[in-house]
Parts: C-alpha cells; sequence; structure tokens
C-alpha cells in the first residue's frame, strides 16, 4: 500500500461530540415519549439521524414522521452545541492531522454528521486549512455500514481505495470501510462503547500509535 489518503470519520475520532448527540437525542426522545434502552441507542453509533429516526418511528409506532423527530433532535443538538462547555478535541488528534497534512497526505472527512454540524465543528475548531474535501452521509441515499459514503470520500481525495486509509470508531464505521475495501484503523476511544473492532485492518487507543512515521514502517 501506498498511502496518499486519510479518510477521517468526526464524531469520536476527531471530536467528541457523543455526549451532546446523547443529551440531544434523550430529550428528543421525552418529546416524544419513548422509553430507548442503552442497547437500542448504542447499536444506532455512526448512523445518521434520519434512518435512526426511522427505526425508531417503526419500532416504537410513533404517529410523528421520522423527519420531525430529526428537527427536534437537531433543534436541541444546536442548543446545546452553542450553550454545553463539555466540548473539545479528541486527545492528540490536532497533532496527527497537521502530521498527515505537512506530510502531503490527502485528508477528507467522511462522517454521519449533517453538513451544518460538521461545519460548525470545523470552523470552531479551524480544521478546513487541512482538508481537501468533507462529505456528510445525512446527504447519501445509504448510511453506514453501507460503504457509499467512503467510496465517495476516495474519489474526493482523487486516490484509489487502495492508497487510501480511514480512522473509525465505531461498528458500522469500521465496516463501512471494510465493505469499500479500504484499509481501516479503529480507534478504540474511553467514549466508545459496545462497538465491534473485529473487522478493522488495526485497531488503536492513541493516535501516537499512527503517526506518519510509524504507519510507514506498518502498512
Amino acid at each position: 500500500m501506498n498511502l496518499k489518503a486519510v479518510l477521517f470519520d468526526m464524531d469520536g475520532v476527531i471530536v467528541d461530540t457523543e455526549p451532546l448527540h446523547r443529551k440531544s437525542y434523550f430529550r428528543m426522545f421525552e418529546d416524544v415519549g419513548i422509553d430507548v434502552s442503552e442497547s437500542l441507542y448504542n447499536s444506532f453509533t455512526g448512523q445518521a439521524t434520519l434512518p435512526i429516526c426511522r427505526t425508531l418511528c417503526e419500532h416504537f409506532d410513533i404517529a410523528h414522521k421520522a423527519e420531525e423527530l430529526v428537527a427536534a433532535k437537531r433543534k436541541h443538538f444546536k442548543y446545546l452545541f452553542e450553550n454545553d462547555s463539555d466540548l473539545a478535541l479528541l486527545d492528540g488528534v490536532h497533532d496527527l492531522i497537521k502530521d498527515y497534512y505537512n506530510n502531503d497526505l490527502t485528508l477528507v472527512l467522511a462522517s454521519s454528521a449533517s453538513m451544518p454540524n460538521i461545519n460548525r465543528i470545523f470552523e470552531r475548531f479551524d480544521l478546513n486549512q487541512y482538508f481537501k474535501a468533507k462529505i456528510s452521509g445525512a446527504d447519501l441515499k445509504a448510511s453506514k455500514p453501507h460503504p457509499e459514503i467512503f467510496l465517495k470520500a476516495a474519489q474526493l481525495a482523487e486516490e484509489s481505495r487502495e492508497n487510501c486509509m480511514v480512522i473509525e470508531d465505531s461498528t458500522n464505521g469500521i465496516a463501512a470501510a471494510h465493505a469499500a475495501g479500504i484499509y481501516c484503523v479503529g480507534y478504540k476511544s474511553p467514549h466508545s462503547t459496545d462497538q465491534d473492532y473485529s473487522k478493522a485492518n488495526k485497531v488503536i487507543s492513541r493516535f501516537e500509535e499512527i503517526k506518519y512515521n510509524k504507519l510507514l514502517n506498518t502498512l
């Protein structure tokens, strides 16, 4: 493998918005009067909001449309994003992004988050300068674990899949990279719970493990 491009997931890899998403989802669950178990909630990790809300509507036989649930969840998230002080980049990821960028790797963001949320994060932490492109799973026909998002991200990087690497933290994201035939690093963060890393080519717990010079010796 001749590494040319790195395709980053965002939530759980670049920034830990999971606590904000969790608060947003559970406030929305309260709004519509449903009781979602931890195991059901954890099974949604890595999926876009609309498919999640469609599943909830079917599972709980809710009278509301899935799009109404999405709007309610996003309203809560927007409020929390602007008012909750817990949001920060994950340890070591800013250094990793700069390290890859300085070694001429092409960086593309491939996230299930909506594009407004992606742009909020990138503007807040000044990340646009490092990335060639950003793609939102919310704008695609299929959600992770479908490979579409990573196939499109490789196209945006203008590199063959064989020369790309994905960094993911969720069962669904890792499965999507695997289905796309792209080398995948599974990031086992303290924030990732009940996720399956078996389809990852390499599993790490710290970003220092995949700095550019270390990667060259292992790929």
